[in-house]
């Protein structure tokens, strides 16, 4: 059976944008996930990649036209300067992992945490909202808590193993030494698992 590392930030609009589309790929080719938030910041500084505050005009330009058309084509909605972005992505990640750990739905978990940047102007690094977006997720917060601080201890880690894997951005999907970067590569990853590629 294939395995699917999926490495993303819960701040990425482009992972938001995904959706559930891996996912649907993942259950079409009997391919297990496992989510792993990283630090996208340290990502960026350690792999080349640029924080888009720093990015030249054209690009800053570029991406929200991107984003623009990306959340009409897939019907996502999307605030292009969303009230409490960027911020402390940590506390979402911990809960995510800690829902990994658990067995809880960590891919429903990781889309409403996006969904509440990107299109409710929800601040994740609040307790009390990130505990309500648990609860309308139906995961029963208690079952997280054993797991919480080896979900936030292993932050670092997750990041340093994503990057020995190459992985330089976000949303990252990782099949054995396939990879494959970006919202718009879940077709090729689909016709990997199934054989095509």
């Amino acid at each position: 059976m294939a395995h699917i590392d999926y490495y993303f930030t819960v701040l990425s609009p482009f992972a938001y944008l995904a959706g559930d589309s891996m996912e649907k790929v993942a259950a079409k080719n009997g391919a297990t996930v496992s989510y792993k938030p990283v630090d996208i910041m340290k990502l960026f500084g350690e792999m080349g990649g640029t924080p888009p505050a720093q990015r030249h005009d054209s690009r800053k330009e570029y991406r929200l036209q991107e984003l623009k058309r990306l959340s009409k084509l897939t019907g996502l909605p999307l605030n292009l300067a969303p009230a409490h972005w960027p911020t402390d992505q940590k506390p979402a990640s911990a809960m995510i992992a800690a829902a990994a750990a658990a067995g809880a739905d960590a891919g429903a978990l990781t889309r409403a945490v996006m969904k509440a940047v990107w299109a409710e102007d929800r601040q994740i690094a609040d307790a009390g909202t990130l505990d309500a977006i648990v609860a309308e997720c139906g995961i029963d917060r208690a079952s997280l808590e054993p797991h919480l601080a080896a979900a936030a201890e292993g932050f670092d880690a997750r990041t340093d193993e994503a990057m020995s894997k190459g992985v330089f951005g976000a949303p990252f999907y990782v099949v054995g030494d396939e990879r494959f970067w970006g919202q718009d590569r879940v077709d090729h990853l689909d016709a990997y698992l199934a054989g095509k590629l």
